[in-house]
Formats: C-alpha cells, structure tokens, sequence
C-alpha cells in the first residue's frame, strides 16, 4: 500500500481533510445499507411479509450482539490514531495487533453466544410464534459468521485510525454487489428461504474482511500487519479496552433500548413489524451523514490531540458537527417527502405501508438532534472521554426512553407512542451534550 493511502489529519485544510476522509465514509456506509436493504427488498417481494418480519425483527437483536464489539474497535482505533498523529509507531504496531488478537477472541465467543442462545432471546423479545421459526433461521446463520463480522470492523477501524477510508469503501462495493448477487440467485431464482439472505450476508462480509486484511498485510511498515505478531499486549489490552469498554457498553445500551422498542412494535402484530421493519432499513440511508460525519470526526479529533494541536481540534470539531446536522436534516425532509413510495418498495401491503410511513413522519424530522448528540459523542471518543457519552446515552437513550415506553404505552396502546420515543430521548442528549461541549471540559485533559 502506498504511503499516500493513509492520510495525517493533523496537516493542510481541515475542511478539506475531514471533507476528503467522509465522502469515501459516506459511499461505504451507503454501499453497506445497500446491501442490508437488499435483504428486505428482496426477501420482501418475493417471500412476503412473514419472512420479512422475521428480517426485520432480527436487526435490533443483531446490533445488540455486535454493537459492542464494535465499541470496543472504536476505542482500539482512538489509540492507533493517537499514537500515528504522535508519530509513535512502535506504539501503533502495539496496539493494532493487540485489537486484532481481541477481535478473534471476541468473534469465537460472539459466534458460540449468539448461535446457542438466539431461541430464548426472540422469545423474550415477543417475537409472534408465526414468524418465531423464520427468525431463529435467520438469527442462527447471520451469527455463525460473527468473526468476520468483529475482524471487519477491527480491520476497518485500524485502516480509518491512519486516514485510510478509500480502501474500506472499495471493499464495502464488492461486497455489496456480491451480496446482492447472491440474494437474487438464492432467492428469487432457487427459491430458498431467509437463511439464504442472512448466507449472502455472510459470505459477503467475510469477503470484505479477508480484503482489508490483505491489504494490511501489505501496508507500510508503521502499520503493517504481520501475522506472526498478532498476540495479546497487556499493557496495550488494558488501554484499548478502556478506551473501547466504554463506547461497547454504550453501543449495546442502545442496543438494548431498541430492542425494548421492537418488542413493543411486536406487540403491534407481523404487519407492523414489517412496515417499521421497511422504515428501519430507510432509515439507514437517512444516518449515512450522521455516520461518516461522526467516524471522521473521532479520527480527527484523536490524531490531532496527539500531535497537541487544541485549536485546530476544536475548529474541525465545529465544522463537522454543522455538516452533520445539515445533511442529515436534508436527509430527512426527503425521508418525511417520499416515504409512501419508499415503504412501497418493500411491499404493497397497505396496512404495511401505514405503518412505515407513520414511523418514517413521526421521527425524520429530527435527524439534526440525533445527528449533533452521535457528533459530540465522537469527538468525547477521540478525545478519550468515552464515559461521558456512555453515560448521557444510559440515561437519555436507554432508561428514559424504556420508561417512557413501558409508562405511555399502557397508557395509550397507540403504536405512535412509541415511535415518539426516539425524538424526545434525541432532545434531551442533545441539551446535554451542548451543554457539556460548550463548558469546553472535554479538552482539558490534553492541554494540561
């Protein structure tokens, strides 16, 4: 790999560096929804809505398996982009075999977890026993591929650490394509049923992943990944998962919250979890800005602490949070605008439709909230603050919005209710966090 493909976000215009390191973020991430929405649009057409609710029941419960490995790449790539802007690289070949030596630790266990347990947690979800069947199905063969889920994003995470996002989005189209692919032939030419999607999710995935290990394996000597090396550093563990344990534990109190929700939405019946299930693989298209925008800002904000540049920090924080928030809003104004034409698309069914686009008018509005609360949590990532946003977003994402729920709905059994869950929690991080950034407490540490 040429030295060019890493980029030192600690040097030349800092709109153009966090402006150049999104765009290949954003087309990644929306290749990756692609081939998520893929899944329902094809298992939708031409499986119908028992299987789609059987996919869209899993996605919460999928995120909630993963999201904390994720947290934890996530603090892994926070100390890689820490030591390269130091110019440490002793230190970064230190940490980069460590995060890979955790992730295949994490991935067997996640695999074993996940593939023994799936049953007992759709049941607990509520899951109707109508769909129970195809949604174990689909859970079981998803989660045997949870290493190549973990080493992915820790591959991924190291290549973003050093300003590499160019690569990823390379791999994330093959990958997307192959998946879809795969969906089209197992499905709607052979036939076969919902595990045959969460297969082409798999294979695919795992395709993404030997790639970026590939390429690894050839990058300059700084961060070259040597095979022989990857083992535990205790030292080095003991900074990642303190960085990352954080951030994991947030990401699966989320997690958690959402699947409070889904079980209510449950509760609603197969049809509403398939139209809330459509609205939901929208949706992700929706957060792309809100994605790329966040993972820029934690690169940027954890190389240039380490190369002790506060003021520059602080100028590329505020130009991101604006980008984030604009582009997500318009994001969602066009959501808001076509949402009866987007839910149609994963099935006609009216009473599905109703349901989506209720969802979809109920919440897009407020993507700008849910776009400055997921930026300022970046930035408290890349600055090694990562216990204040886990902490904000326990108590305003997850036991806010789950009291909110259980308390409103029996109350009013009025599935509106609970799609209000996700704007309300959004404005009160946001009040929050705007007022723990503006105090400027998340610097401090560093200029001391």
């Amino acid at each position: 790999m040429n030295r060019k493909t890493s980029s030192r976000m600690t040097e030349g215009p800092i709109w153009k560096k966090i402006i150049t390191f999104a765009i290949p973020l954003f087309l990644g991430h929306m290749f990756q929804q692609l081939y998520n929405t893929a899944d329902s649009l094809i298992v939708g057409n031409f499986l119908g809505s028992n299987a789609l609710a059987a996919v869209s029941s899993s996605t919460n419960l999928i995120f909630l398996m993963v999201g904390f490995f994720n947290g934890i790449a996530i603090g892994a790539g926070v100390i890689i982009g820490r030591y390269f802007g130091a110019r440490n690289f002793k230190m970064v070949e230190k940490s980069i075999h460590t995060t890979i030596a955790f992730g295949l630790a994490a991935g067997a266990l996640l695999t074993v977890f996940s593939v023994s347990m799936s049953p007992v947690i759709l049941r607990f979800m509520g899951t109707p026993e109508e769909v129970l069947p195809s949604s174990i199905t689909y859970f079981r063969i998803y989660f045997s591929g949870s290493l190549a889920f973990v080493m992915y994003n820790i591959f991924v995470g190291i290549l973003q650490a050093v300003g590499d996002s160019r690569h990823p989005l390379m791999y994330l189209i093959i990958s997307s394509v192959i998946n879809v692919i795969l969906d089209l032939l197992l499905i709607g030419v052979l036939g076969f049923g919902v595990g045959a999607a969460a297969f082409a999710t798999v294979l695919s995935q795992m395709t993404s992943a030997l790639l970026c290990l590939r390429h690894l394996k050839k990058a300059p000597e700084e961060f070259r990944v040597r095979i022989r090396s990857i083992r535990f550093d205790l030292p080095m563990l003991r900074q990642v998962i303190a960085n990352g344990l954080p951030a994991g534990v947030q990401n699966s109190i989320i997690s958690l919250a959402n699947v409070v929700v889904q079980t209510n939405i449950n509760h609603f019946g197969k049809v509403a979890m398939a139209g809330c299930g459509s609205y939901s693989k929208i949706e992700g298209f929706g957060f792309l800005p809100v994605t790329c925008f966040a993972m820029s800002l934690t690169t940027f904000v954890s190389q240039n602490l380490g190369a002790k540049q506060y003021e520059r920090t602080k100028k590329g924080a505020i130009f991101g949070i604006l980008c984030s928030i604009t582009l997500a809003e318009l994001m969602g104004l066009c959501i808001y605008t076509f949402s009866p034409l987007l839910i149609s698309m994963f099935n006609q069914d009216p009473e599905v439709i109703a349901y989506g686009v209720s969802q979809a008018r109920t919440v897009t509005l407020f993507y700008f909230l849910l776009a400055f609360s997921h930026c300022i949590a970046a930035i408290l990532w890349g600055a090694g603050k990562s216990t204040v946003p886990m902490l904000v977003m326990m108590v305003c994402w997850c036991i806010i919005r789950v009291s909110y729920i259980t308390i409103a709905v029996r109350l009013i059994p009025d599935i509106r209710v609970v799609f209000w869950a996700y704007p309300l929690t959004w404005t009160l991080s946001s009040i929050v966090f705007l007022t723990y950034f503006l105090k400027g407490d998340w610097m401090h540490g560093f200029e001391k």
